[in-house]
C-alpha cells in the first residue's frame, strides 16, 4: 500500500490529529515519488510512529473487507518492541478487545518451534542424536521399516525429508474434546505410509512433527505440554502461552475466539483442538509471549539470562538443513527460510494456519529484527497475505532487477512445461485427489518466458529462473537424462513439487471423466426413452441393458453423494468426516462389481448371438470400456474402498 493509501485511510478511521507523528509522515511521503516508489530511503522499521501508521492503515482496512474478527502484530527491532497492537475483539458479543500482552492467539505450524527447540535441548543434554534410526527412541511405536537401511532420522524429521505422505480429512484438527487421545495412541492410529526414501524429496508433515514431541515425551519422562512449559515457557517467562487442549482456566477467558461470518453477524465455533498432533500446532500463545521467544532466538539462545538453548546450536538450526538447489532457499533445522524483502535480509521462522487463524514470524539476524502477527476469523488468511507481503515491502524493499529472457530460450523451453504436483499430498486416501487442485503449471510463452503460478519467469541460469518483475526464483530438477522432473520455489523449501504424468493432470481428468459421464448420461437417457422396448429384449441382452442403466445411476449416485459431503467446507472435513462422503464411497464398489457384471453380460450376448448388429455391440463395448476407465479412476485417486482415518 502506497504511503498517500495508508495515510488517508489512518487518518479517517481514527480522525487523528496534526502533530509530530503526522509531520514525519509527510516528510516521509515526500521522500517518495507519486507513484508510492522510494526516492530516497525506505521509512524506518525503528520509529514506533510510521509503524503504527502503516500497520493501522493496512491492517484496519483488510480486517473490515475480509471479516477478520481479531488480530494482533508486534515488530520488535534491536531487542526492543517497537510496536505492538491489538486488533477487533477476542470475544465479539462481549466487545472485549484484543490486547497484545495477554491475548492468546492460536499460531498454528509456528508451534513446530517450540518442539524444535525441545529436540535440541535433548541433543545438547547427549539424550539423543540427530542422525540415528527415530525408532531407538520409540517405546510405544515403531516408523514401518518401508525402506529397509533407510531409517527416518531426526534430522529427515526437522527438514521435512522423513518421506511420509501427508493427510487431514477427519482427524488433523477437531471440535469435540472427547476425541483427544494420548500422543502415542493418535500417532499409531494416524501412521502414514512411507511414500519417498528418506533424505530425498521435501514433503511437510504434522505427522513426524508430532513424532518428533513424542521422542521428548520418551527421552524426558515428561509429556510433551509438561517439558515444553517448564524448560521453555517458565524459563523465558512466558505467562501466556499454553499447548493444553482445552485451555487452563487462567488463560481461557484470554483467548481470541473462533468466529465465522454468516448472514451479515459472526457466529462462535468451537476451539480448534490440535491435541492429537500437539507438537505440530496446538499452541496458544500471546503477542507479548512470541516476542519473548523471539528475542531469545535472536539472541544466542536467551533473554535476561534465561537460557533455552545454546548460541551454536541456534546457528546450527539457522545454518544446516537441506536444500535442492543452494541457489535457492531451502530448510533450516525446524526454520523455514523465507523470502521477504531485500534478499540479505535472510528472514528465517515458521508461518502457522489453523481452520480459524492466519499467523506469521519473521526473524532477521541481520537486522536484529522480528515481526509477530496473528488474525482470527474467516478473513484471516486473506489478511494474512496482504499484511505480511506489504509490511517487508514497505520496510525492507527489494530492489528489483530486470532481466531479458534470452532470445533462443524457446528452442528449449518446451522441456519445462507441464502440471507439477506438490509431494505434500496424500497417496493412499481419499483427500489424493486435491493434486489436481493444488497443482502448478508451468507454460512456454511466446516472449522467451515462462508463466507459473500466473508469473512470468525468465531463464537466468540452467535450470534457474527469476520472476521476470520481482526477485523471486525458482529452480527446476533433472535426471540423469536430462528430463525435468520437479521444481523448488525461493522461500518454500517444504514445496517441492513433482513433474505430473499425464494421467494426473486436471487436462486429462475433466476430458476423460467428462467423455466418460457422457457415455453414462446417454445410458440413462437411453433407458427412459426406451423403455417400452425393453420387454422386447431377451436373456442376456436384457441384462447387460440392466447393467448398464445401473453402472450409470451407480456412477452418479457417487458423484451426487460426494458433492454433498464435500459441500460443508473445509472446516468441516478437517473435523470429520461426513456420513455422506461415507456413503459415497459405497458406489465405487459396486461399480466395479457392476462393470465385471457387464462385460460378463457383454460375452453372452456375443455368444448366443444375441445382438441386433454392429452398432448395439458398439455401445457395449463403449460402455465396458467406460465402465473400466471409472475402475481405474476409483482405484487410482483411492476412491475404491474407505481409504481414510476412522
Amino acid at each position: 500500500m502506497v504511503i498517500t493509501e495508508f495515510l488517508e485511510t489512518h487518518m479517517m478511521i481514527d480522525k487523528l490529529k496534526i502533530g509530530s507523528k503526522q509531520l514525519g509522515l509527510v516528510f516521509l511521503a515526500f521522500l517518495m515519488g507519486n507513484d508510492g516508489s522510494y526516492a530516497s530511503i525506505p521509512p524506518n522499521v525503528a520509529n514506533s510512529d510510521v509503524v503504527e501508521a502503516f500497520v493501522d492503515g493496512v491492517v484496519k482496512a483488510s480486517m473490515k473487507n475480509a471479516k477478520s474478527s481479531a488480530g494482533v502484530v508486534a515488530v520488535m527491532k534491536d531487542g526492543e518492541m517497537i510496536f505492538s497492537k491489538g486488533y477487533g475483539f477476542l470475544d465479539v458479543e462481549k466487545r472485549i478487545p484484543v490486547d497484545p500482552n495477554t491475548t492468546l492467539f492460536r499460531p498454528g505450524s509456528i508451534s513446530k518451534l517450540f518442539t524444535w527447540v525441545a529436540v535440541m535441548q535433548q541433543v545438547e543434554q547427549g539424550n539423543v542424536d540427530l542422525d540415528v534410526d527415530v525408532n531407538g527412541y520409540l517405546k510405544s511405536l515403531k516408523v514401518a521399516n518401508t525402506w529397509p537401511g533407510q531409517p527416518v532420522t531426526l534430522r529427515h524429521i526437522m527438514t521435512h525429508t522423513a518421506g511420509f505422505e501427508d493427510g487431514f480429512l477427519g482427524y488433523l484438527i477437531i471440535d469435540d474434546p472427547s476425541r483427544i487421545m494420548p500422543l502415542e495412541q493418535s500417532l499409531a492410529k494416524y501412521q502414514p505410509q512411507r511414500i519417498n526414501p528418506p533424505g530425498v524429496h521435501t514433503a511437510y508433515s504434522n505427522w513426524a512433527t508430532a513424532l518428533a514431541g513424542l521422542v521428548v515425551e520418551e527421552v524426558s519422562g515428561m509429556s510433551f505440554n509438561d517439558y515444553v512449559q517448564r524448560h521453555i515457557f517458565d524459563t523465558l517467562g512466558m505467562t501466556h502461552s499454553s499447548f493444553l487442549e482445552p485451555l487452563p482456566p487462567q488463560l481461557a477467558s484470554n483467548v481470541a475466539k473462533a468466529y465465522g461470518y454468516s448472514q451479515g453477524r459472526y457466529v462462535e465455533l468451537n476451539y480448534e483442538i490440535i491435541s492429537n498432533f500437539g507438537p505440530a500446532g496446538a499452541a496458544a500463545v500471546s503477542a507479548r509471549d512470541m516476542s519473548i521467544f523471539a528475542q531469545a532466538l535472536l539472541n544466542g539462545g536467551a533473554v535476561d539470562g534465561k537460557r533455552i538453548l545454546k548460541s551454536s546450536t541456534l546457528q546450527q538450526m539457522v545454518d544446516g538443513g537441506f536444500t535442492h538447489d543452494p541457489r535457492v532457499r531451502g530448510m533450516g533445522l525446524g526454520f523455514l527460510k523465507r523470502r521477504y524483502g531485500r534478499d540479505d535480509l535472510d528472514v528465517f521462522g515458521h508461518d502457522g494456519g489453523t481452520t480459524i487463524f492466519s499467523s506469521h514470524l519473521g526473524l532477521s539476524s541481520k537486522e536484529n529484527f522480528m515481526l509477530f502477527s496473528s488474525f482470527g476469523g474467516p478473513g484471516a488468511k486473506e489478511v494474512h497475505s496482504t499484511f505480511v507481503k506489504s509490511f517487508y515491502d514497505e520496510f525492507f524493499p527489494s530492489e528489483a532487477s530486470k532481466v531479458d529472457p534470452p532470445a533462443d530460450f524457446f528452442e528449449r523451453g518446451k522441456r519445462y512445461e507441464g502440471t507439477y504436483h506438490s509431494w505434500r499430498s496424500s497417496f493412499t486416501k481419499i483427500e489424493s485427489l486435491l493434486r489436481l487442485i493444488t497443482s502448478l503449471k508451468v507454460v512456454l510463452l511466446p516472449d522467451n518466458t515462462l508463466m507459473i503460478g500466473g508469473k512470468r519467469y525468465v531463464e537466468i541460469d540452467t535450470n534457474l529462473f527469476q520472476e521476470a518483475d520481482d526477485n523471486g526464483r525458482i529452480a527446476f530438477q533433472e535426471d540423469v537424462n536430462g528430463k525435468i522432473t520437479g521444481l523448488v520455489i525461493d522461500g518454500f523449501g517444504v514445496m517441492q513439487f513433482y513433474r505430473a504424468p499425464f494421467y494426473e493432470t486436471g487436462r486429462f481428468i475433466m476430458l476423460s471423466l467428462g467423455s466418460v459421464l457422457l457415455v453414462f448420461m446417454h445410458v440413462l437417457l437411453q433407458a427412459v426413452y426406451r423403455r417400452r422396448e425393453f420387454n422386447t429384449l431377451v436373456a442376456f441382452e436384457r441384462k447387460a441393458v440392466v447393467a448398464s442403466t445401473l453402472l450409470a445411476a451407480t456412477h452418479f449416485s457417487f458423484l451426487t453423494f460426494a458433492a454433498v459431503g464435500a459441500s460443508g467446507g473445509l472446516i468441516a472435513l478437517m473435523y470429520d468426516v461426513p456420513l455422506t462422503l461415507k456413503i459415497a464411497l459405497i458406489f465405487p464398489i459396486l461399480a466395479a462389481l457392476l462393470t465385471l457384471y457387464h462385460i460378463y453380460c457383454t460375452f453372452q450376448v456375443l455368444r448366443h448371438g444375441e445382438l441386433e448388429g454392429p452398432r448395439a455391440l458398439a455401445k457395449l463395448i463403449v460402455v465396458n470400456l467406460a465402465g473400466l476407465y471409472m475402475v481405474w479412476f476409483y482405484s487410482y485417486w483411492n476412491l475404491l474402498g474407505f481409504n481414510y482415518f476412522s
